[in-house]
C-alpha cells in the first residue's frame, strides 16, 4: 500500500507555495490592512493597486472565503489526493490563519495532514 506522499521536488515546490501565500499575506495584513495611513488613504479614493488589492482582501475575510475555500479544497484533497489540490488547500490556508479565518483554515491544514495518510490514488 503506497501512501500518498510528495516527492522532494514536490516538497520543495509545496514549501514555495506556503512561503509565498505566508509572506504576502502577512505583506497585506501588516503594511496594506492594519496601517492607517493606507487605510485613510484608500477611503480618500486613492486609485491604487495596493487600495484595490486591501478592499478585496477586506472583503474576503470578512466573508470568511479563505478559510471556507481552504477547507473545502482540503476535504477534496482528502477523498482524492493531489498535489494541485494540496497547494491551493496549503495557500489558502495560509492566507486564512494570517488574515483573521483561524479556526477554518487551521481545520483545512488538519485535514491536509490527515490526506497525507491516504492511499495514493490508482493511475488510470
Amino acid at each position: 500500500m503506497k501512501l500518498f506522499l510528495p516527492s522532494a521536488r514536490a516538497t520543495n515546490v509545496l514549501l514555495i507555495v506556503g512561503f509565498v501565500s505566508i509572506g504576502y499575506a502577512l505583506y497585506l495584513r501588516y503594511l496594506a490592512i492594519e496601517q492607517s495611513t493606507v487605510g485613510l488613504a484608500c477611503t480618500a479614493d486613492l486609485n491604487t493597486w495596493l487600495c484595490f488589492t486591501r478592499g478585496i482582501a477586506i472583503a474576503l475575510f470578512t466573508h470568511s472565503v479563505f478559510g471556507i475555500g481552504a477547507l473545502l479544497v482540503a476535504a477534496l484533497n482528502l477523498l482524492r489526493p493531489s498535489l494541485v489540490l494540496f497547494a491551493v488547500a496549503l495557500a489558502a490556508a495560509c492566507f486564512g490563519i494570517v488574515l483573521y479565518n483561524i479556526a477554518l483554515s487551521a481545520l483545512a491544514v488538519g485535514l491536509l495532514v490527515l490526506s497525507l495518510a491516504r492511499r495514493a490514488p490508482e493511475p488510470d
